[in-house]
């Protein structure tokens, strides 16, 4: 619960932070659509044109400024050129010290020659003012405010048909991006060259500008389509729009009709700006700005963007935090890509087709972040349950299987479930007198009892069993749990075997200590039980419960009343003889049960006893014994154990003693004719 409720408070947190919207968020959403804006293809209007001025026109005109009687005569070339108008965004705020005012006052009142006025921080205010309807609310303190405007000369101011304001508006990270359209100096509003342009163009002596509650919303010029602008008046540059460029001292193309914007790019004379597609000169701003304007589809950021960035920021969040705490970790992984690379092209595609500026980068960075969250805290919890699978399990489990079980936790199945257990119960015969060297050293006994308990453990765990507790001398193991063993009968009758002969090693050991040898008891049985963390909330086991698991303990209690190392189950004991000798004991009814169940015991391999024995025609012989003791043919039962008692080399002697006593003990009894063959036992 604690990964849910973490990965929603940080989704919350991410959606708050772009709810807020602080400065920096807007300068990397700025950056994100620049993007939009660098995979366009360049495209360019029939009717504008760019004449620049550059180094080379200033090596054969003359430097800069040329009197403006030589100016003149460059407007009237481009006029007779075939300009429909002529853009000049030079400010002529101060007399031409050669005199040439009146010429080019003549020129400006005789051509829809358009020139240029600044705004400024000084209060001066010679701007030339242009008509404009507003409507709807106020636009103040939403229209750019500067203190003054700096405008031309008054005789030009007179005889010029448009006047326009060159501004430049650069966003918080110092590249343009928008252009104002309108700007505003006290109570006066002055239109942008681009508007100027359009006014003039369309023939309109005015323009009008549509304001609402959050600030400015529309701009329209009488016959052109309504412009839609920012709060602030400023309209979205399409930096796509390039305007084919000569140079004023070359032969003139055909200009019949165009607007042509004459710009100045020599050296040291314009000062190039930064925008989203590199740094371009003002004059591709008013052509972009121009051209945007004129095709009636121009880029704007509606109203609803922000809330859409929103709720695609938290919806597709939300969604990638379920996939990842709830389904395979490829699935997350592959919809993290796929989410980010939809919301680029979701962006891009309303962009292109629609003009619209909806910002991608956010959603991602949220998506991104919400992931890497839900990731790290899944990563967090899966670790901390492969540590808990491991401090549970590396006592217990071959570090082979406890590494299987941490790789896919999946395949431990906690909590109790049903499955075919292999069981082992080994126990140490007579461990009291062994006990009894140990009266004056308890240590010694725990190093001699750890002596045995260790190679005993090793060998279970390497053959893919699991040590479920040790009950002082004794071992409980089982196998099929917590992993599927394909080969439980075989690996659990294989261990039995090793422990057997490692032990013969450390009783060698021990007889050369003068102590005591151990031996062993060892019970199998398989069959169904519940296996799982049993126990109580403060303190819980992985074991194992179920008849089975008694029957197991049962049978290795049985092995020192019948004197084999080894008893089986019949269900262990199904299905092994072809890799071991496996012969069948008796049917027994241990203590506590009425049934009958059959054991057996292993001697061991075939390859291991094939070279040191004929068993085969024992096991025959064994076989005759237990079909003779069961028809209670008790003279024909006796003759087969006189045969029988050195077989086997001397492995089942003291099981053959055991079973001469027991028909000695029968013979007494007044057995019914039908006489199953179950032996009651009396002790467990």
């Amino acid at each position: 619960m604690k990964k849910w409720i973490i990965s929603f408070a940080v989704i919350l947190i991410l959606c708050g932070i772009r709810f807020a919207d602080p400065w920096f968020l807007d300068v990397v959403r700025l950056k994100a659509l620049d993007q939009h804006q660098r995979n366009q293809t360049e495209q360019s209007l029939d009717n504008l044109v760019t004449i620049e001025i550059n180094n080379e026109t200033l090596n054969k005109k003359g430097q800069w400024p040329w009197n403006r009687e030589t100016l003149s005569k460059e407007i009237i070339r481009l006029y007779e050129a075939g300009a429909g108008m002529v853009v000049l965004p030079i400010l002529f705020a101060q007399p031409d010290r050669f005199g040439g005012d009146d010429s080019l006052a003549d020129v400006l009142s005789q051509t829809p020659t358009i020139i240029g006025q600044i705004p400024t921080t000084q209060k001066d205010n010679s701007g030339v003012i242009r008509g404009v309807a507003t409507v709807g609310e106020p636009w103040n303190g939403w229209v750019y405010q500067y203190p003054g405007a700096i405008g031309p000369i008054p005789l030009l101011a007179e005889k010029s048909h448009a006047v326009g304001m060159m501004i430049i508006a650069p966003e918080k990270d110092g590249v343009v991006r928008r252009m104002p359209l309108v700007v505003a100096v006290g109570d006066q509003l002055y239109p942008a060259m681009s508007t100027e342009i359009l006014r003039m163009v369309a023939g309109d002596i005015s323009y009008q500008m549509k304001t609402g509650v959050a600030g400015v919303e529309k701009l329209r010029i009488p016959k052109f389509k309504m412009i839609d602008t920012d709060a602030h008046g400023n309209i979205w540059l399409d930096f796509k729009w390039k305007t084919p460029v000569h140079a004023l001292h070359e032969e003139l193309p055909d200009l019949s009709g165009k607007i042509v914007i004459v710009s100045i790019t020599a050296s040291g004379l314009d000062s190039a700006v930064s925008t989203p597609v590199g740094v371009i000169y003002s004059h591709d701003l008013i052509g972009a700005s121009v051209a945007t304007m004129m095709t009636g589809r121009n880029i704007t950021r509606p109203y609803w963007t922000n809330l859409a960035e929103l709720g695609a920021s938290f919806g597709l969040a939300l969604l990638l935090m379920i996939v990842v705490l709830l389904l395979p970790w490829y699935f997350g992984a592959t919809l993290m890509p796929a989410a980010a690379v939809g919301l680029f092209y979701g962006s891009s595609h309303l962009f292109t087709k629609h003009d619209y500026l909806v910002d991608w980068s956010y959603p991602v960075i949220t998506v991104f972040f919400a992931w890497s969250i839900a990731a790290f805290l899944r990563f967090m919890e899966e670790h901390k349950k492969r540590m808990e699978i491991k401090k549970q399990f590396e006592h217990y489990l071959a570090p082979a299987m406890v590494k299987k079980l941490q790789r896919n936790p999946d395949l431990l199945k906690l909590g109790g479930e049903t499955r075919e257990l292999t069981l082992l119960f080994c126990d140490i015969r007579g461990f009291t007198p062994i006990s009894e060297q140990f009266k004056t050293d308890p240590q010694g006994l725990t190093k001699l009892i750890n002596r045995f308990l260790t190679p005993m453990t090793d060998i279970i765990m390497t053959n893919d069993g699991t040590i479920d507790k040790y009950m002082g001398d004794c071992i409980m193991a089982f196998w099929n749990a917590p992993l599927d063993v394909k080969e439980q009968r075989r690996l659990a009758i294989k261990s039995s075997h090793e422990m057997l002969k490692h032990l013969e090693g450390l009783n060698v050991e021990l007889k050369k200590e003068e102590s005591l040898p151990i031996n062993i008891g060892i019970g199998l049985n398989t069959g169904d039980v519940v296996v799982g963390n049993m126990g109580s909330n403060q303190r819980f086991d992985y074991s194992c419960l179920g008849d089975a698991v008694n029957l197991a303990a049962r049978l290795e209690g049985q092995s020192k009343e019948y004197g084999m190392k080894i008893i089986l189950g019949e269900e262990t004991a199904k299905e092994m003889e072809s890799e071991f000798v496996v012969l069948e004991l008796d049917k027994i009814a241990v203590k506590g049960k009425t049934e009958g169940v059959t054991i057996y015991t292993s001697l061991g391999t075939h390859k291991n006893l094939f070279n040191t024995m004929n068993y085969d025609m024992a096991q025959r012989q064994h076989g005759k014994f237990l079909f003779f003791y069961r028809k209670q043919a008790w003279q024909l039962a006796s003759k087969w154990l006189d045969d029988l008692e050195f077989e086997f080399n001397g492995m089942m002697k003291d099981y053959y003693a055991m079973m001469r006593d027991r028909i000695e003990q029968l013979q007494k009894e007044d057995l019914p004719e039908d006489w199953d063959g179950v032996y009651r036992a009396t002790t467990k």
